[in-house]
């Protein structure tokens, strides 16, 4: 089902990566949710989780969000504005939520884009896939399977990076920030929209209630998988304060970082600039 949503052919030049050598990342542990695994498990983890989740993932934002999810990535469109020639890069965004709105607002102004979504997990670009073809979007958005870790796109190559709700479940989140920077151009900017810390006590007790009394069992619901909804809300409380995220892009090499809280804090988008 390609339909002119083909794959991204782009070179690897300035692609290298310093991985840890198997002897350096012997016994290395990472988050998965409440669990510590070790590192080179979770990327597989993770896989797995949104393999059993993609046909079902708008339904369960839906539910998860109360319908908010639409009204977060409207918002964080609004910090990519398409100009004539712009290059935008959506990293994990296999489903298309945040291309198609950047497509459409676009076209609306009468310029041409280039849209490449890369994800990981080819489950989730392949409903993406679908999607395009439902919305009618034939052309003008190429899909990449690629690891945020080691994104294999040439350096100084696009003017817009955004990523919602992915890097959480990165095992090296520096790492994937790096890449980032690396990829975009000079004047380039990233934005990284992530659940987040609700600071009113009382909501945030409500919110605990809500994610993990509900969520987890509609996912065994809709999506026949508790256990990966329950990974999902774990993540995302064991996901940095929003300060100590804008320190780790800062540390990437991001300048003029800042950030915006929406929904009483429960979800913060993070920007930066490469300059």
């Amino acid at each position: 089902m390609n339909a002119g949503a083909k794959n991204a052919e782009m070179s690897n030049t300035g692609a290298s990566q310093q991985k840890a050598s198997p002897k350096e990342s012997q016994g290395k542990r990472a988050d998965f949710g409440f669990k510590t695994v070790d590192e080179e498990e979770k990327a597989g983890l993770v896989h797995d989780v949104f393999a059993s989740v993609a046909s079902k993932y708008d339904v369960m934002n839906d539910v998860m969000s109360g319908g908010l999810h639409r009204l977060w990535k409207d918002r964080m469109v609004q910090l990519v504005p398409p100009f004539e020639g712009a290059k935008l890069l959506d990293i994990a965004g296999g489903t298309g939520d945040i291309s198609f709105r950047f497509y459409r607002k676009a076209k609306a102004l009468g310029h041409n884009v280039e849209i490449i979504v890369s994800d990981i997990n080819e489950h989730m670009l392949e409903e993406g896939r679908c999607r395009a073809i439902d919305n009618n979007i034939l052309k003008g958005i190429l899909w990449k399977q690629a690891d945020a870790e080691k994104l294999p796109f040439s350096d100084n190559q696009v003017d817009y990076i955004t990523i919602a709700f992915g890097i959480r479940n990165v095992t090296h989140r520096d790492v994937a920030l790096k890449e980032m920077y690396r990829v975009l151009k000079t004047g380039g900017k990233l934005v990284c929209m992530e659940f987040s810390h609700v600071d009113n006590p009382l909501l945030a007790k409500m919110y605990d209630a809500f994610s993990f009394g509900v969520i987890p069992p509609v996912g065994k619901i809709i999506a026949g998988d508790k256990e990966s909804y329950q990974y999902l809300v774990e993540s995302i409380r064991k996901f940095p304060d929003r300060e100590t995220f804008a320190g780790i892009i800062g540390d990437a090499g991001f300048e003029n970082v800042k950030w915006e809280t929406l929904s009483a804090g429960a979800v913060a988008i993070h920007s930066g600039w490469k300059i």
